[in-house]
């Protein structure tokens, strides 16, 4: 008997179990986490204590004996609050270190987890290739939004309108009338956002039940999902089906892929490589997604990067749709959860509506929706979201440094009309250790730019990591090495040329190398100070290639 069965075995443990309502014949039965990030703080989660529900009581008629357990549940706009948003990605290895101090202390045997807003997607994923153990994701759904007159209304919306309003630019409502409008009901942000990419690339992954996303949150259909997948992690427990069977290289090559054709966010870059770094599958995403970018085009333009929304994206197909049509340029061999491969699975998907999810040969426009940017401003990598390549932003610039150490005195300046045409801002300290954790404030400076009418006129590049929501002009984000990591980006300097090539992938500091040498690194300090969790994460976390994780896998 292995040292795992002694200790689920124990008498101990029976003790305990015996005394939760257990029966004798309950033991032997598949102990399956029901892990929820439920929170009364944020409207993303505020359902999911209605879909353990469901899910535990599938997970019993299967044979099963579900543990609801709980982890932290980061909303950006809710714990976004403090610490200049730093607590957002710092908390999405919060999740999967909680995942592993429950159940993998534990010795249960499986794992659903309940799914919702932007960074419990990607600790969900991290936490399953870590333990690896039999796991399914259910979907928690999108948010209902509103309408002001025949004016639709959702959170992007508000966040455009508030930052406006902010520079003294108010749009067509009130922020009040907006704010009133903008959310109707629980789940995650409506539009193609971190969110609703991660959700899609769950499914994409094969870690989600076909059909499982986008979907609307509280719905039938949901929640059909959810008890299928309560009867399913008891079928995959007993098949011994575990996540590292299902992520391979051909399963991230088909959410890369996945991201691409929707034009998704590019905080899905990051969260992925998380996921392989995590599993220790050895797989670089930054190369798959150069690789896949070449070949995969736009097909399907959800907010923000069109004007589908997400409900019409849904009834056409969704990610199932999208997969559907990819299917000539992905890997339909990979395994995935059903145990069955992806071309298994999407035999016989339709496409309910081909304007909204195009074919292959009917595009909206030719990819890379993302790409991945390298040179002397950037060793490592930046991200650029081109989303629609429609001629709408410049894919080339030259232009002149303008550099912030912060958010407050890059707003100060656009509010002033001080930020001109030919710019390059730069906006720097706002890195995995500067921010700490990416922060939020080159989301803010970017709404900022759109609001002063400069998007077409000015590039921005910076080392911290931009909303899901953001898609603004040529942005060039989560630029690695960081500043405080002693990245090139720290020795910028007021009036250095800066060169963009999207067709060459370049991103370069018209800087000769000796005198880049000679210039001193950036002052020591941070921007936010950390402590507590926040200063643990500072220290630990690795760089952008491991997808920050705070794991030092080679130690």
């Amino acid at each position: 008997m292995t040292l795992r069965s002694l200790a689920a075995n124990s008498a101990i443990r029976r003790a305990h179990f015996r005394a939760l309502g257990l029966s004798e014949a309950d033991m032997l039965k598949p102990k399956i986490a029901v892990v929820n990030s439920s929170s009364e703080l944020a409207v993303c989660f505020a359902h999911l204590d209605g879909v353990a529900k469901v899910v535990k009581e599938a997970i019993r008629a299967a044979g099963g004996i579900p543990f609801e357990v709980r982890t932290t549940a980061p909303s950006d706009f809710i714990t976004g609050a403090g610490k200049s948003g730093s607590y957002i990605l710092a908390a999405r290895d919060l999740v999967t270190n909680d995942i592993e101090a429950q159940v993998e202390a534990a010795v249960l045997d499986g794992m659903i987890c309940l799914t919702s807003c932007d960074k419990t997607p990607p600790g969900h994923l991290m936490a399953a290739a870590r333990l690896n153990i039999p796991t399914l994701l259910v979907i928690g759904g999108y948010q209902a939004s509103g309408m002001i007159g025949e004016d639709h209304v959702d959170i992007e919306d508000l966040f455009s309108g508030s930052v406006g309003a902010s520079l003294g630019k108010p749009g067509k409502y009130s922020l009040d009338a907006m704010a009133e409008q903008a959310i109707r009901g629980p789940g995650v942000c409506a539009g193609m956002a971190t969110a609703n990419t991660m959700h899609c690339v769950v499914e994409a992954l094969g870690m989600s039940l076909p059909g499982s996303a986008p979907v609307r949150a509280n719905s039938e259909r949901m929640f059909d999902c959810a008890r299928r997948s309560g009867t399913r992690i008891v079928e995959m427990v007993n098949e011994g089906l575990t996540p590292r069977t299902i992520l391979t290289e051909g399963a991230f090559r088909n959410a890369a892929a996945m991201v691409l054709g929707v034009a998704g966010s590019i905080n899905a870059i990051k969260h992925l490589q998380a996921t392989a770094t995590e599993g220790e599958t050895g797989v670089d995403v930054f190369a798959i997604w150069e690789e896949m970018g070449r070949k995969i085009p736009v097909l399907s333009a959800v907010r923000p990067n069109g004007k589908v929304r997400i409900e019409q994206f849904e009834d056409a197909g969704g990610a199932q749709g999208v997969l559907a049509q990819l299917a000539p340029l992905i890997d339909t061999g990979a395994m995935t959860c059903t145990g069955r491969t992806l071309g298994e699975n999407l035999a016989g998907v339709t496409v309910g509506d081909a304007g909204i999810i195009r074919p292959l040969d009917n595009p909206i426009s030719d990819g890379p929706s993302i790409a991945i940017l390298r040179g002397s401003l950037a060793p490592e990598s930046a991200v650029v979201k081109l989303g629609i390549r429609d001629g709408s932003r410049p894919e080339a610039f030259d232009g002149t440094a303008v550099v912030y150490e912060d958010t407050p005195s890059a707003m100060a300046d656009i509010a002033a009309g001080k930020l001109k045409k030919g710019d390059v801002l730069v906006l720097r300290g706002q890195g995995l250790k500067g921010g700490p954790a990416m922060g939020g404030g080159a989301s803010i400076v970017l709404f900022a730019i759109d609001a002063a009418g400069l998007a077409r006129d000015v590039a921005f590049v910076t080392d911290g990591q931009l909303s899901g929501l953001c898609l603004k002009g040529l942005t060039i984000a989560e630029v690695a090495p960081e500043a405080v990591a002693g990245g090139p980006i720290g020795k910028v300097r007021n009036g250095d040329r800066i060169i963009v090539d999207i067709a060459k992938r370049q991103l370069d500091l018209d800087v000769p190398e000796e005198e880049l040498a000679r210039r001193p690194a950036p002052a020591n300090g941070y921007p936010v100070p950390a402590d507590g969790y926040l200063g643990i994460y500072r220290r630990d976390v690795q760089s952008m290639a491991s997808g920050a994780v705070l794991t030092d896998l080679d130690a």
